[in-house]
């Protein structure tokens, strides 16, 4: 029995790194079948279809506010789980993800701020090339198989689980622009509640979800992004099981809603988002300040600030590499950093809202630096192996 109730795993990670892995390896065939899709006979039919209207939203609206919120949902539980019985737990095991994890989104936010300094609405960008696709980087470690050792894969992990903590943050403080204070209150109240059912011991996971359908539907109409209000419902689902041994309600929830995030949410956000029109492209377009920015920002940025970071934080004596990772495997992993895939676009479209000719470049900046970054760091963990077994080095482990 674990201290929340169930049964121990023999790996607590273990399925949630295969399910993302599997998921990211989807998500990489998607993104490349929407590209194909915006780009053929078919780009009329699948740019119209986005644009219809349901119950008074888009459907690429209900797809980025409401089916997205099922991730953000994911993506909050993951953060608690870790943070309080996980890899995230103690201090010692924070120190380096969370280094590598800060650096890894400012400096890419200083090289996009860089090269839009010169014109100021570009500017809100800003935050676009600061996240990492769990998914898709963990997709990229599963092609390479045994080449990258568990330890990499569980410092990606909370890495990219601290960046998106703080890709949330970033959403709730700096992309919310009109509050209605109304709802924000009644929204306030539904937390309260939530709250309370959590410190009254109340496991029923269908109180909570009903509560979070109209937390959801009341932030909706706030001004906040829809999609914080999934967070919010997380970090209110209980950690502890039931007095007769039943598993936790958190970890029930995780394990329901893991496989439809990983194989729906996911792949139908990135077929929605990232299809664009590569008609006219040319060097030139690909030189504008915000697709450069973007490319730039991933694939320069997120390597820099993720080993630069690392290395610091190892060589002051803060923290150990992670068991058998030489300095070569930590860099393909800083390289693996720079998939941005998911949580850049969708930052994208919250920075340029009105602008669809940016929100393009976003696009074509995003999967350009994420494919970059993808190739760069496989090709250097597929070195960094063979060099590894000649040389016989094994380095000091993460404890």
């Amino acid at each position: 029995m674990n201290n929340h109730g169930g049964t121990t795993r023999a790996s607590p990670s273990r399925d949630f790194l295969a399910s993302e892995a599997a998921g990211g390896i989807v998500l990489m065939g998607v993104a490349a079948l929407a590209t194909v899709v915006a780009n053929s006979p078919l780009a009329g039919a699948y740019f119209g279809a986005l644009e219809a209207h349901a119950g008074g939203l888009s459907v690429l609206h209900w797809i980025n506010d409401g089916l997205m919120t099922i991730f953000f949902l994911l993506v909050g539980l993951e953060i608690k789980r870790e943070l309080v019985d996980g890899e995230l737990s103690t201090w010692p095991r924070r120190v380096l993800p969370c280094v590598a994890a800060a650096g890894g989104m400012a400096v890419p936010a200083l090289v996009y701020v860089a090269l839009n300094a010169g014109t100021s609405a570009n500017l809100r960008g800003w935050a676009i090339p600061s996240a990492t696709d769990i998914a898709f980087a963990l997709g990229v470690l599963a092609l390479l198989g045994p080449r990258a050792p568990a330890s990499l894969k569980v410092f990606l992990t909370a890495l990219a689980i601290i960046d998106d903590l703080g890709a949330v943050a970033i959403i709730a403080a700096f992309y919310t622009d009109h509050l209605a204070i109304g709802w924000l209150a009644a929204a306030g109240g539904i937390l309260a509640i939530l709250a309370a059912l959590n410190l009254g011991g109340a496991r029923r996971l269908d109180v909570y979800l009903v509560a979070g359908a109209l937390l959801w539907f009341f932030v909706l109409k706030s001004g906040v992004h829809a999609t914080l209000a999934g967070v919010a419902l997380a970090l209110a689902i209980p950690m502890r099981g039931g007095a007769t041994g039943e598993e936790a309600p958190l970890y029930r929830l995780e394990h329901a809603i893991q496989p439809w995030v990983a194989f729906l949410v996911v792949p139908v956000f990135g077929f929605a988002n990232a299809g664009v029109s590569l008609a006219g492209m040319t060097l030139a377009k690909l030189a504008e300040p915000v697709t450069l920015g973007v490319a730039a920002g991933l694939f320069a940025g997120k390597q820099t600030g993720v080993f630069l970071s690392t290395l610091a934080t190892v060589r002051l004596g803060l923290a150990d590499r992670p068991r058998g990772a030489s300095w070569a495997r930590i860099y393909g992993v800083s390289l693996l950093a720079g998939v941005g895939f998911t949580m850049s676009l969708f930052i994208g479209l919250l920075a340029f809202p009105d602008s669809a000719a940016t929100r393009d470049a976003v696009k074509v900046g995003v999967l350009l630096g994420s494919l970059a970054s993808a190739i760069a760091g496989a090709l250097v963990l597929l070195a960094a192996r063979r060099d590894d077994e000649a040389s016989g080095d094994e380095a000091q482990g993460l404890q």
